[in-house]
């Protein structure tokens, strides 16, 4: 017991060790990571969390539209989460309409920075899916 270091700093410390020796980390950057997770097409949406194995239940865009309510009431704090649930929303049918009117009415629910936030987040893959048509 003559060290006195914590052991949980010294594993942290060590695995910022590691990942410094690992060429590519200098490069790697949170939006860089979430450019390489693709969308899901439609189709593969529908059989798994739509209504194709689920005959008569929610399709894909009502339950992304669902998911993306609840992350705009936890207050939208995982911006990745929300960007990507918006993208995936959008190639399962849903509108611009159909996002801005989901997160508005989570502000009765969530409150209206929690809507600001998510609609911030939104407009901003809104505006890439503008500038790639």
């Amino acid at each position: 017991m003559s060290d006195p270091k914590n052991p949980f700093e010294a594993m942290m410390n060590q695995a910022q060790e590691m990942a410094k020796a690992f060429p590519a980390m200098d490069a790697f950057t949170p939006k860089g990571f979430e450019a390489m997770m693709g969308t899901m097409p439609k189709d593969m949406m529908e059989m798994m969390f739509g209504n194709t194995l689920n005959d008569g239940g929610l399709d894909a865009r009502t339950r992304l539209l669902l998911t993306l309510a609840g992350l705009t009431m936890q207050g939208a704090q995982n911006d990745v989460a929300v960007r990507q649930t918006v993208r995936h929303a959008l190639e399962a049918g849903a509108t611009k309409q159909h996002i801005v009117e989901t997160i508005g009415q989570m502000s009765v629910f969530a409150g209206i920075p929690a809507m600001t936030r998510a609609l911030e987040l939104a407009q901003a893959v809104l505006d890439e899916k503008e500038g790639d048509a």
